[in-house]
Protein backbone atom coordinates (compact mmCIF):
# COMPACT_ATOMS: atom_id res chain seq x y z
CA UNK A 1 0.00 0.00 0.00
CA UNK A 2 1.53 3.30 -1.12
CA UNK A 3 -0.11 6.18 0.74
CA UNK A 4 2.14 9.22 0.95
CA UNK A 5 0.05 12.34 0.36
CA UNK A 6 -1.39 13.95 3.48
CA UNK A 7 -5.21 13.89 3.78
CA UNK A 8 -6.83 17.30 3.48
CA UNK A 9 -9.96 19.15 4.47
CA UNK A 10 -13.36 18.80 2.82
CA UNK A 11 -16.47 20.93 3.18
CA UNK A 12 -19.79 19.13 3.48
CA UNK A 13 -23.56 19.53 3.28
CA UNK A 14 -25.98 16.57 3.48
CA UNK A 15 -25.88 13.21 1.76
CA UNK A 16 -27.80 9.91 1.75
CA UNK A 17 -27.27 6.17 1.49
CA UNK A 18 -28.13 6.12 -2.21
CA UNK A 19 -25.61 8.89 -2.99
CA UNK A 20 -22.57 7.82 -0.94
CA UNK A 21 -19.93 6.41 -3.29
CA UNK A 22 -16.87 4.17 -2.92
CA UNK A 23 -13.99 5.41 -0.81
CA UNK A 24 -10.98 7.02 -2.48
CA UNK A 25 -7.80 7.78 -0.57
CA UNK A 26 -7.53 11.60 -0.39
CA UNK A 27 -11.06 11.93 -1.72
CA UNK A 28 -12.98 12.13 -4.97
CA UNK A 29 -16.16 13.91 -6.03
CA UNK A 30 -17.83 10.53 -6.55
CA UNK A 31 -17.78 9.94 -2.78
CA UNK A 32 -20.72 12.38 -2.44
CA UNK A 33 -19.78 13.35 1.10
CA UNK A 34 -22.05 15.21 3.48
CA UNK A 35 -23.85 14.77 6.77
CA UNK A 36 -26.23 11.86 7.25
CA UNK A 37 -28.32 11.11 10.33
CA UNK A 38 -28.28 7.67 11.96
CA UNK A 39 -30.50 6.42 14.77
CA UNK A 40 -27.63 4.84 16.73
CA UNK A 41 -24.78 7.19 15.82
CA UNK A 42 -26.43 10.58 15.48
CA UNK A 43 -25.25 12.93 12.75
CA UNK A 44 -22.29 11.51 10.81
CA UNK A 45 -20.05 13.84 8.79
CA UNK A 46 -18.80 11.59 5.99
CA UNK A 47 -15.96 13.94 5.02
CA UNK A 48 -14.59 13.95 8.57
CA UNK A 49 -15.01 10.18 8.75
CA UNK A 50 -13.10 9.58 5.51
CA UNK A 51 -10.36 12.05 6.44
CA UNK A 52 -9.60 10.29 9.71
CA UNK A 53 -9.65 6.88 8.07
CA UNK A 54 -7.07 8.18 5.57
CA UNK A 55 -4.99 9.81 8.30
CA UNK A 56 -4.89 6.46 10.10
CA UNK A 57 -3.72 4.72 6.93
CA UNK A 58 -1.15 7.42 6.14
CA UNK A 59 0.36 7.37 9.62
CA UNK A 60 0.45 3.56 9.67
CA UNK A 61 2.41 3.43 6.39
CA UNK A 62 4.86 6.01 7.75
CA UNK A 63 5.31 4.04 10.99
CA UNK A 64 5.90 0.82 9.02
CA UNK A 65 8.40 2.54 6.75
CA UNK A 66 10.44 3.67 9.77
CA UNK A 67 10.02 0.51 11.85
CA UNK A 68 13.58 -0.74 11.29
CA UNK A 69 14.97 2.67 12.20
CA UNK A 70 12.91 2.62 15.39
CA UNK A 71 11.71 6.22 15.21
CA UNK A 72 9.78 8.63 13.04
CA UNK A 73 9.62 12.42 12.87
CA UNK A 74 7.20 14.36 10.65
CA UNK A 75 6.56 18.10 10.40
CA UNK A 76 2.79 18.32 9.87
CA UNK A 77 2.53 21.94 8.77
CA UNK A 78 0.94 24.76 10.73
CA UNK A 79 -2.40 24.90 12.51
CA UNK A 80 -2.39 27.36 15.37
CA UNK A 81 1.40 27.01 15.17
CA UNK A 82 3.88 24.46 13.90
CA UNK A 83 2.88 20.80 14.36
CA UNK A 84 5.50 18.06 14.75
CA UNK A 85 5.03 14.34 15.30
CA UNK A 86 7.74 12.20 16.90
CA UNK A 87 7.15 8.46 17.22
CA UNK A 88 9.20 5.80 18.99
CA UNK A 89 8.66 2.36 17.43
CA UNK A 90 9.86 -0.34 19.86
CA UNK A 91 10.30 -3.89 18.60
CA UNK A 92 7.90 -5.31 21.19
CA UNK A 93 4.88 -3.72 19.48
CA UNK A 94 3.12 -6.05 17.06
CA UNK A 95 1.40 -5.02 13.84
CA UNK A 96 -1.99 -4.59 15.51
CA UNK A 97 -0.38 -2.30 18.07
CA UNK A 98 1.09 -0.16 15.27
CA UNK A 99 -2.30 0.08 13.57
CA UNK A 100 -3.95 1.15 16.83
CA UNK A 101 -1.12 3.62 17.43
CA UNK A 102 -1.76 5.20 14.03
CA UNK A 103 -5.48 5.44 14.82
CA UNK A 104 -4.78 7.05 18.19
CA UNK A 105 -2.49 9.67 16.64
CA UNK A 106 -4.99 10.37 13.84
CA UNK A 107 -7.76 10.95 16.36
CA UNK A 108 -5.54 13.20 18.50
CA UNK A 109 -4.82 15.30 15.40
CA UNK A 110 -8.56 15.66 14.82
CA UNK A 111 -9.02 16.82 18.42
CA UNK A 112 -6.25 19.35 17.88
CA UNK A 113 -8.14 20.71 14.86
CA UNK A 114 -11.16 21.36 17.08
CA UNK A 115 -9.00 23.05 19.73
CA UNK A 116 -7.00 25.12 17.25
CA UNK A 117 -10.04 26.39 15.36
CA UNK A 118 -11.66 27.48 18.61
CA UNK A 119 -8.63 29.65 19.28
CA UNK A 120 -8.58 31.18 15.81
CA UNK A 121 -6.82 28.78 13.46
CA UNK A 122 -8.36 28.61 9.98
CA UNK A 123 -7.63 26.56 6.87
CA UNK A 124 -9.05 29.31 4.63
CA UNK A 125 -7.62 32.83 5.08
CA UNK A 126 -10.06 35.34 6.61
CA UNK A 127 -12.76 32.65 7.10
CA UNK A 128 -13.04 31.83 10.83
CA UNK A 129 -13.80 28.21 11.72
CA UNK A 130 -14.62 28.78 15.38
CA UNK A 131 -18.32 28.53 14.50
CA UNK A 132 -17.91 24.78 13.85
CA UNK A 133 -15.37 23.93 16.55
CA UNK A 134 -16.47 20.92 18.65
CA UNK A 135 -19.77 20.66 16.77
CA UNK A 136 -21.77 17.71 18.07
CA UNK A 137 -21.10 15.52 15.01
CA UNK A 138 -17.38 16.18 14.53
CA UNK A 139 -15.67 14.24 17.37
CA UNK A 140 -17.87 11.16 16.90
CA UNK A 141 -17.40 11.21 13.11
CA UNK A 142 -13.65 11.60 13.57
CA UNK A 143 -13.38 8.69 15.99
CA UNK A 144 -15.62 6.54 13.79
CA UNK A 145 -13.31 7.33 10.87
CA UNK A 146 -10.20 6.32 12.82
CA UNK A 147 -12.01 3.15 13.92
CA UNK A 148 -12.89 2.32 10.32
CA UNK A 149 -9.31 3.03 9.25
CA UNK A 150 -8.02 0.62 11.90
CA UNK A 151 -10.41 -2.10 10.75
CA UNK A 152 -9.57 -1.51 7.08
CA UNK A 153 -5.84 -1.91 7.79
CA UNK A 154 -6.62 -5.23 9.49
CA UNK A 155 -8.48 -6.44 6.41
CA UNK A 156 -6.95 -8.55 3.64
CA UNK A 157 -8.77 -6.41 1.07
CA UNK A 158 -7.12 -3.42 -0.64
CA UNK A 159 -7.43 -0.36 1.60
CA UNK A 160 -10.02 1.60 -0.42
CA UNK A 161 -12.21 -1.46 -0.99
CA UNK A 162 -12.03 -2.35 2.70
CA UNK A 163 -13.01 1.17 3.80
CA UNK A 164 -15.94 1.18 1.38
CA UNK A 165 -17.27 -2.12 2.75
CA UNK A 166 -16.75 -1.14 6.40
CA UNK A 167 -18.44 2.25 5.90
CA UNK A 168 -21.47 0.51 4.40
CA UNK A 169 -21.56 -1.95 7.30
CA UNK A 170 -21.38 0.80 9.92
CA UNK A 171 -24.07 2.90 8.25
CA UNK A 172 -26.32 -0.16 8.26
CA UNK A 173 -25.50 -1.03 11.88
CA UNK A 174 -26.03 2.59 12.93
CA UNK A 175 -29.41 2.58 11.14
CA UNK A 176 -28.68 5.55 8.91
CA UNK A 177 -31.77 7.23 7.43
CA UNK A 178 -32.53 6.46 3.81
CA UNK A 179 -32.63 9.93 2.24
CA UNK A 180 -31.54 13.54 2.63
CA UNK A 181 -35.06 14.67 3.53
CA UNK A 182 -34.93 12.60 6.71
CA UNK A 183 -31.55 14.05 7.67
CA UNK A 184 -33.01 17.53 7.12
CA UNK A 185 -35.99 16.68 9.33
CA UNK A 186 -33.65 15.40 12.05
CA UNK A 187 -31.74 18.70 11.88
CA UNK A 188 -34.98 20.65 12.10
CA UNK A 189 -36.06 18.61 15.14
CA UNK A 190 -33.17 20.08 17.13
CA UNK A 191 -33.25 23.58 15.65
CA UNK A 192 -33.08 26.19 18.44
CA UNK A 193 -31.91 23.39 20.74
CA UNK A 194 -28.59 22.31 19.19
CA UNK A 195 -28.30 25.04 16.55
CA UNK A 196 -30.13 28.16 15.42
CA UNK A 197 -30.99 30.08 12.27
CA UNK A 198 -31.06 33.34 14.22
CA UNK A 199 -27.37 33.80 13.40
CA UNK A 200 -25.55 33.29 10.11
CA UNK A 201 -22.27 31.53 9.39
CA UNK A 202 -19.47 32.09 10.20
CA UNK A 203 -20.90 33.31 13.53
CA UNK A 204 -19.87 31.19 16.52
CA UNK A 205 -23.43 31.64 17.84
CA UNK A 206 -24.95 29.27 15.26
CA UNK A 207 -24.16 26.26 17.46
CA UNK A 208 -26.05 26.12 20.75
CA UNK A 209 -24.45 22.84 21.87
CA UNK A 210 -20.91 21.53 21.49
CA UNK A 211 -19.27 18.17 22.17
CA UNK A 212 -16.35 18.74 24.56
CA UNK A 213 -16.23 15.20 25.94
CA UNK A 214 -13.71 13.68 23.51
CA UNK A 215 -11.77 11.17 25.66
CA UNK A 216 -11.60 8.26 26.41
CA UNK A 217 -14.88 7.22 24.78
CA UNK A 218 -17.68 8.93 22.89
CA UNK A 219 -21.42 8.54 22.89
CA UNK A 220 -23.32 10.06 19.96
CA UNK A 221 -25.92 12.78 20.35
CA UNK A 222 -29.26 11.28 19.28
CA UNK A 223 -32.28 13.32 18.25
CA UNK A 224 -35.08 12.63 20.78
CA UNK A 225 -37.89 10.47 19.43
CA UNK A 226 -36.02 9.19 16.38
CA UNK A 227 -34.73 5.87 17.76
CA UNK A 228 -36.82 2.80 18.51
CA UNK A 229 -37.18 1.49 22.06
CA UNK A 230 -34.71 -1.37 21.51
CA UNK A 231 -32.02 0.74 19.83
CA UNK A 232 -28.98 1.75 21.86
CA UNK A 233 -26.35 4.34 20.90
CA UNK A 234 -23.08 2.92 19.62
CA UNK A 235 -20.31 4.04 21.96
CA UNK A 236 -16.80 4.35 20.51
CA UNK A 237 -13.53 4.10 22.43
CA UNK A 238 -10.21 5.78 21.67
CA UNK A 239 -7.37 3.20 21.36
CA UNK A 240 -5.35 3.45 24.57
CA UNK A 241 -3.32 0.31 25.25
CA UNK A 242 -0.93 -1.94 23.34
CA UNK A 243 -1.38 -5.71 23.49
CA UNK A 244 1.19 -5.90 26.31
CA UNK A 245 -0.75 -3.36 28.38
CA UNK A 246 1.54 -0.38 27.69
CA UNK A 247 -0.03 3.03 27.19
CA UNK A 248 0.09 3.96 23.48
CA UNK A 249 0.53 7.58 24.51
CA UNK A 250 4.10 6.91 25.64
CA UNK A 251 5.24 5.97 22.13
CA UNK A 252 4.64 9.34 20.46
CA UNK A 253 4.54 13.05 21.02
CA UNK A 254 2.56 15.59 19.07
CA UNK A 255 4.29 18.91 19.72
CA UNK A 256 2.69 22.25 18.95
CA UNK A 257 4.47 25.61 19.02
CA UNK A 258 1.50 27.87 19.67
CA UNK A 259 0.94 31.22 18.00
CA UNK A 260 -0.23 34.28 19.92
CA UNK A 261 -3.94 33.70 19.33
CA UNK A 262 -3.93 31.27 22.26
CA UNK A 263 -4.28 32.63 25.83
CA UNK A 264 -1.20 30.56 26.65
CA UNK A 265 -0.23 32.06 30.01
CA UNK A 266 -3.81 31.83 31.25
CA UNK A 267 -3.82 28.09 30.53
CA UNK A 268 -0.18 27.38 31.41
CA UNK A 269 0.98 30.04 33.89
CA UNK A 270 3.90 27.86 35.00
CA UNK A 271 5.50 27.76 31.52
CA UNK A 272 7.65 30.16 29.55
CA UNK A 273 7.93 28.39 26.18
CA UNK A 274 4.72 28.28 24.13
CA UNK A 275 5.01 24.53 23.50
CA UNK A 276 2.37 21.94 24.30
CA UNK A 277 1.72 18.25 23.50
CA UNK A 278 -1.30 15.97 23.28
CA UNK A 279 -1.01 15.53 27.03
CA UNK A 280 -2.15 19.15 27.43
CA UNK A 281 -5.37 18.80 25.43
CA UNK A 282 -7.63 18.35 28.45
CA UNK A 283 -6.42 21.59 30.00
CA UNK A 284 -7.07 23.44 26.75
CA UNK A 285 -10.53 21.92 26.37
CA UNK A 286 -11.27 23.04 29.93
CA UNK A 287 -10.41 26.58 28.81
CA UNK A 288 -12.87 26.22 25.91
CA UNK A 289 -15.53 25.08 28.39
CA UNK A 290 -14.82 28.08 30.64
CA UNK A 291 -15.11 30.50 27.72
CA UNK A 292 -18.41 28.93 26.65
CA UNK A 293 -19.75 29.19 30.20
CA UNK A 294 -18.78 32.87 30.45
CA UNK A 295 -20.35 33.52 27.06
CA UNK A 296 -23.59 31.84 28.14
CA UNK A 297 -23.66 33.78 31.40
CA UNK A 298 -23.17 37.08 29.55
CA UNK A 299 -26.02 36.16 27.23
CA UNK A 300 -28.31 35.39 30.18
CA UNK A 301 -27.35 38.69 31.83
CA UNK A 302 -28.27 40.60 28.67
CA UNK A 303 -31.63 38.84 28.45
CA UNK A 304 -32.36 39.67 32.09
CA UNK A 305 -31.51 43.33 31.48
CA UNK A 306 -33.78 43.44 28.43
CA UNK A 307 -36.66 41.92 30.43
CA UNK A 308 -36.06 44.37 33.28
CA UNK A 309 -36.02 47.34 30.91
CA UNK A 310 -39.22 46.17 29.24
CA UNK A 311 -40.93 45.83 32.62
CA UNK A 312 -40.16 49.44 33.45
Amino acid sequence: MQLFAIPGIKLTETTSLDKIGPHHYLGDASEENGIIYSRRGGFIDMAHLRDQSDWTAYLYTQILEHKKKGSLSIILGREGGEKTLNVSIPTNLNNQDLINLAGKIAYDLSVWHEIATWFGASSIPFVPERYSSFSIEDPYSNLLGATIGIQALQSELPYEQAVTQIINKYLKDLDAVSNEAETYLAMEAVRDVWWTRDKKLPSSKVLLQRQLQVYPCLKPWLVPGWSTANQTPLELSVPELASNGQDLNQFYQLEFKLNYKFPFHKMFPERKERNITQNDFNRMIAQVANELTRKENRSLDRKDKIKYSAAN
